[in-house]
């Protein structure tokens, strides 16, 4: 796997493919710079070294060229965290581009205006890669968050570096994570799957049954496999066309020896509502008109059980409604079990966008050994995919 180390960038140019698209109020100012802090160990590495740096990066979904969605709004917010002046121009390709480019000194830094303002960019058109590759010596792909899109600035350009293109230290990071998850893990591994849908964890259970011993489904997935087994959940969210597989998990689980712990209690509502009155009652026995929205004690109880004897921890969605205060407890005390967990020596991973805003939201993302930038990218690499942002790295 070729990284920065793989390389002297003194008077070289970087190209560097980075993800910050990152969030805007309506004033335009950044809300949350993470993505920008994330590549600045790899922009930082390379300026010390003496090359310079050309950034590449998409915001949003424009259609066309749309002011709202200038890389511009984040110029300010790029110079404050790189602690350089960052230079702007307002293509990715043309006259302009390529003569900030070749005017870069060393030590100096470029922002490419949003590469979604041509077409070319989603559709990995060729002639596009190569005009974006004409401005550097060197192509770094760091952006995880994109890895999984075969587009022109993340996977067709590297055709136009045979022997120069590497990975950033963000992106090296983020393969070698889900490796130590995947590949190389200490036992026992548990993972925890949460969030609203079994549908969008159905290949990600299926695939990393061979690599746990335990695997803890919470989150409003829990019903459909509830349901399944014949139990009354009341109006607790359900996929009733996932009931069948639901089952099947369950016996294949059985048959590869991987505990499956399903919640045995939750907080039930009588309305999706932060002011909604609630009762604890069985996952099995939900009364008619009530919901379950979070984790209940004795769930909470088993749990903690699990996690405090793993070694190595991957944690992928809520186990309750947390953006509603009442319901955000299983979800912030499953965080503090894989914390004091991770203090003893275990390995933990987090990821997907809605476990990665609970650890940030409740002050524990400096507690796990690792929160990955990537939610889609993530979930295809759990998936067993290749990603063709990686894949032509490697190739």
């Amino acid at each position: 796997m070729r990284t920065l180390n793989d390389f002297d960038f003194k008077n070289k140019k970087a190209i560097i493919r980075v993800d910050f698209n990152v969030p805007l109020d309506e004033n335009f100012k950044v809300t949350d710079a993470t993505r920008i802090e994330a590549a600045k160990p790899t922009i930082d590495a390379i300026l010390a070294q003496g090359g310079n740096v050309i950034l590449m990066s998409h915001l949003g979904r424009p259609k066309g060229i749309e002011e709202k969605y200038s890389l511009q709004h984040i110029l300010a917010k790029t110079s404050e965290i790189l602690g350089v002046p960052v230079q702007f121009v307002s293509n990715c390709v043309g006259t302009e581009a390529n003569t900030a480019a070749a005017n870069l000194k060393p030590g100096e830094v470029l922002l490419l205006e949003n590469l979604r303002f041509h077409s070319e960019e989603e559709a990995g058109d060729a002639a596009f890669a190569k005009e974006l590759a004409s401005l550097g010596d060197i192509y770094v792909n760091d952006a995880f968050g994109t890895a999984h899109r075969a587009h022109a600035s993340t996977t067709i350009i590297a055709q136009f570096f045979p022997k120069d293109k590497c990975f950033g230290l963000l992106l090296a990071k983020e393969i070698e994570s889900l490796n130590k998850v995947l590949k190389n893990s200490e036992k026992p591994v548990t993972a925890v799957l949460g969030g609203s849908k079994v549908s969008s964890k159905i290949t990600v259970i299926e695939n990393i049954l061979d690599k746990v011993d335990h695997m803890i489904i919470g989150g409003g997935m829990t019903f459909t496999f509830v349901k399944a087994l014949g139990g009354k959940i009341g109006n607790s969210i359900c996929e009733d066309d996932k009931m069948e597989l639901a089952l099947e998990i369950l016996k294949l689980a059985k048959e590869k020896g991987v505990q499956i712990h399903l919640p045995v209690d939750v907080v039930a509502a009588d309305a999706f509502s932060n002011d909604a009155a609630t009762q604890i009652v069985a996952v099995d026995k939900i009364p008619d008109g009530w919901q379950g929205l979070d984790a209940g004690p004795k769930s909470l109880e088993k749990i903690k059980e699990v996690i405090l004897a793993s070694k190595t921890i991957l944690w992928n969605g809520p186990l309750g409604v947390f953006e509603l205060e009442n319901f955000a407890n299983g979800t912030i005390a499953l965080g503090n079990f894989i914390a004091e967990a991770t203090a003893k020596g275990a390995f933990s991973l987090v990821g997907g966008g809605d476990s990665v805003a609970a650890v940030k939201q409740f002050g524990l993302e400096n507690k796990v050994s690792y929160v990955s930038t990537g939610g889609g990218a993530m979930l295809e690499m759990l998936e067993g995919r290749v990603l063709p942002g990686i894949a032509a790295i490697l190739d």
